[in-house]
């Protein structure tokens, strides 16, 4: 299921996604905030430029946004209907739970972004 050449392994692991095989993020840990959005110009291994055109991962927020609202409405059902809390409590929870995943967010939205119009190669190596 998660193995190189699957559009999730490169998603869920932040690598290439023509090769899977090296990090695009300078520093693996998204949770150092000034450090979440650094990403190498390109890959060092098949040479695919991550940014490919000015402001190419604009479209990752409307990707960000969507994972947002989906992880809060999962909060809210466990919060809600899970723990039987009552709306306020709830809405607390989904406020906590966006603030601390807000730096993964951001990074899953751009690997998905950047993974719709790129696809694995598996004969990258002959290409180069």
């Amino acid at each position: 299921m998660l193995k190189k050449g699957s559009k999730l392994y490169s998603i869920l692991t932040g690598t290439c996604p023509k090769c899977h095989e090296e990090s695009m993020y300078m520093v693996k840990n998204s949770y150092i905030l000034s450090k979440v959005f650094d990403m190498h110009e390109k890959c060092s291994h098949c040479g695919l430029k991550y940014k490919m055109e000015p402001s190419f991962f604009f479209g990752a927020m409307f990707v960000s946004y969507g994972l947002g609202v989906l992880l809060s409405i999962a909060t809210f059902l466990m919060s809600h209907y899970g723990f039987h809390t009552n709306l306020k409590t709830s809405f607390v929870a989904i406020m906590l739970s966006l603030t601390c995943f807000m730096p993964i967010i951001m990074r899953i939205s751009r690997n998905i972004w950047i993974n719709i119009f790129i696809h694995y190669d598996k004969d990258w190596k002959e290409k180069i």
